[in-house]
């Protein structure tokens, strides 16, 4: 017995009739006759009495529908599965983002991409950037967004995708550097600055820009990511470089009241952002679907507010 056949036997009795099976299933009648009677041979069994042009169903016919309606139900529901998963429309995903990001901007691209769609399973966490990369490299995740970092030559089991782009000064409106079209180290020398913390590689890259300039970093608040020094720069406190992502969740957000201006850095500071993917943990359609449309996500925001964005794909060691 096969599929072509448990399909024409449930027609057959639904409609009672060979020759409106044959027009619904899109077959001929001597094709339906045949499909029939070989089903009944497999079976050993008649599965009706022909009453004219009728076919009346003998009782193990009702037991045999049921069955059928069950394999057939259930393959149909197989097949709208499995087009889904081909087309990114179901399925599941595992995605880390660093703190940033994950505070507003993702969560938001995340949302209008998925909408909702019920058969799509979404787990968004959010972690440093040095446990997103673990986590790629242990293939625990879809993708991450983290901060890149260099390998340190162990042999990462991770793809990165990189994305560039200018850093900005965030300063108070009411600070006399707010008027410059733009700004230098050289004017940062000594003034009061938030930062991250030391270990982390964009911070060691801000102090070695203010290292080549002779220029004092004076380091007065200490955060984990940008967003939280915003408060203090709006209160006059200190100034502070920060990514170009900030600058975007700063103008959907609003969390200064317009009190913090974000100038270009004269002889720019890039900042990278790194998409990372495991190697060996295939990408399923929906999570290649959510990384390039986060990825055209990002490079739109970056481009929104003229932070000249640029990628690149990094090459992990291993590769031809």
């Amino acid at each position: 017995m096969n599929l072509t056949q448990l399909t024409v036997f449930r027609e057959v009795m639904e409609t009672g009739s060979i020759a409106q099976t044959a027009r619904k299933l899109n077959r001929t009648q001597p094709a339906i006759s045949l499909a029939l009677k070989n089903l009944e041979k497999t079976l050993g069994l008649t599965l009706f009495e022909r009453k004219g042009r009728r076919l009346v169903p003998v009782p193990e016919a009702y037991y045999l529908l049921a069955e059928t309606t069950g394999i057939l139900d259930r393959l149909a529901a197989i097949s709208n599965t499995m087009e889904g998963l081909i087309k990114g429309h179901s399925g599941s995903l595992n995605i880390a983002t660093m703190p940033g990001p994950s505070a507003f901007l993702f969560p938001r691209f995340i949302s209008q991409s998925v909408g909702e769609n019920p058969d799509i399973k979404i787990t968004l966490s959010t972690r440093s950037s040095p446990q997103i990369i673990e986590l790629a490299g242990t293939q625990n995740i879809d993708f991450g967004f983290a901060d890149f970092e260099h390998s340190n030559g162990k042999g990462p089991q991770y793809s990165v995708e990189l994305i560039m782009a200018d850093c900005f000064c965030a300063i108070d409106r009411e600070n006399p550097l707010a008027v410059r079209d733009r700004i230098s180290v050289s004017d940062l020398d000594g003034v009061p600055m938030g930062g991250l913390h030391e270990t982390h590689p964009f911070q060691r890259k801000i102090r070695a820009q203010f290292q080549g300039a002779s220029a004092q970093y004076n380091s007065t608040v200490t955060c984990q990511y940008f967003l939280p020094l915003i408060p203090f720069v709006s209160s006059g406190q200190c100034c502070t470089i920060v990514d170009p992502l900030t600058v975007a969740t700063e103008r959907e957000l609003q969390l200064s009241g317009g009190k913090v201006v974000f100038l270009p850095i004269e002889s720019p500071l890039r900042y990278e952002y790194a998409i990372l993917e495991p190697v060996h943990r295939p990408p399923s359609q929906l999570a290649l679907n959510i990384k390039a449309g986060w990825k055209s996500e990002v490079l739109a925001m970056l481009e929104d507010v003229s932070a000249n964005p640029s990628t690149s794909i990094v090459r992990t060691e291993g590769e031809a």
